[in-house]
């Protein structure tokens, strides 16, 4: 261990102020991303008077369940308001501010090593979690206030790069959705499912409909440390294919899977567990192919009759959405029954391909904008990730 690691316990100390006066109802929870949400828990007759009160600069964390979740939930509070978290949560505070940075403390709760480190005080169970001690016995350099200072200042020009680029991705899908809605939902043959748009299957639009491989065809011990990228959820997320999070498969693997083969123009949507995903493979990518999930599907549209674009589009909006779940299996795991045949034998709205290839200049220009960015944001966290593996040394 270096000179300059400390006990995590040395600089800081547990704090417990109670939302006694009912000065809050909002009530949060952080997620294994390090952030506070929205809780999830049912508080409906819940005398949220014993929660704790969470202020700006103070700590919390769950520390259940970290044997299930190989991470500890964690962050800072930065907002002006106050908010209130459970009453199991740890909430806590630096003690001495001209020795201990916030920031630097919490870029060190980022780090993939300090939850590997938390993970290893579990017993490893489902409920496996942390005590106060657990966490105090953790050591972490301390270097000069001013050093502190400067990695945080490196490390927010990275964060607040991504943000800023992330912004503009929502900014850019907006405006495409503004655009659908306008050149598509106020035509009246839209909604009329009588109507020629709904004429044909949409089957009879697409090129190749194909699963993901069985799960018995790609097992653990295939996956290597380079290779053919293969989609988990998190990569189709949202609107575009996200470059992060990837394992891969050898070449002459994935050669084996070429039914399962994304290739960019390709629609990729979620069959099981978490239903609604649908993403659309950029033309510029950091690969030429990946392989999708047991838990996915892709399509191939035929350009000459429908564009990708659109039915990206289509799939994310209410009514969409609500025609792709439509046949969803809820006992057990999510699901959609059949989901191959199911889609072919769908009847959505199809527009003349001339209206959608006229809408499809705009969109195409934003989507490009936006597979950009994302492969910043790729590079950038990369780099965001560098600068947090460097507080070790």
């Amino acid at each position: 261990m270096k000179s300059n690691y400390e006990p995590l316990g040395k600089h800081i100390r547990l704090v417990d102020y109670r939302n006694y006066e009912e000065v809050t109802s909002t009530v949060l929870g952080i997620s294994i991303d390090k952030e506070f949400m929205p809780s999830v828990a049912n508080v409906i007759g819940t005398d949220l008077s014993r929660y704790k009160l969470i202020s700006k600069g103070l700590f919390a964390c769950n520390p259940m369940h970290v044997g299930r979740d190989e991470r500890l939930p964690i962050a800072l509070y930065e907002k002006a308001s106050p908010a209130i978290v459970s009453p199991a949560y740890f909430m806590f505070e630096i003690i001495d501010h001209d020795i201990l940075n916030e920031e630097y403390l919490m870029m060190w709760f980022r780090r993939p090593e300090f939850d590997r480190e938390c993970w290893f005080m579990t017993d490893g169970s489902v409920r496996g979690g942390i005590t106060w001690d657990d966490l105090c016995r953790i050591k972490l350099p301390v270097p000069s206030y001013t050093r502190q200072c400067e990695i945080v200042e490196s490390y927010r020009a990275i964060t607040n790069r991504i943000a800023l680029k992330r912004a503009e991705n929502d900014n850019l899908v907006e405006l495409c959705k503004t655009e659908f809605m306008r050149t598509f939902a106020t035509h009246p043959e839209y909604c009329d499912e009588q109507s020629d748009w709904f004429s044909q299957p949409l089957g009879k639009s697409l090129s190749r409909v194909a699963m993901g491989p069985f799960g018995s065809n790609i097992k653990t011990d295939c996956f290597v440390d380079r290779g053919v990228p293969v989609l988990n959820g998190d990569n189709i997320s949202g609107y575009l294919l996200s470059e992060q999070s990837f394992r891969y498969v050898e070449e002459e693997k994935a050669s084996q899977l070429k039914n399962s083969i994304a290739v960019s123009g390709d629609i990729v949507i979620t069959h099981r567990g978490t239903l609604g995903q649908v993403a659309l493979v950029p033309d510029k990518t950091k690969f030429d192919r990946y392989v999708i999930s047991q838990s996915q599907f892709l399509l191939t549209c035929n350009q000459c009759a429908l564009l990708p674009e659109y039915v990206l589009f289509y799939f994310h909006t209410d009514a969409g959405c609500r025609k792709l779940l439509a046949n969803d299996n809820t006992t057990g795991v999510p699901s959609i029954a059949k989901p191959t045949s199911y889609i072919k034998a769908l009847h959505i709205p199809i527009p003349p391909i001339e209206l959608q290839q006229n809408w499809a200049v705009l969109v195409r220009a934003s989507l490009a904008a936006a597979a950009d960015n994302n492969l910043e944001i790729e590079k950038l966290t990369g780099f965001a990730q560098i600068l947090l593996s460097g507080l070790s040394r």
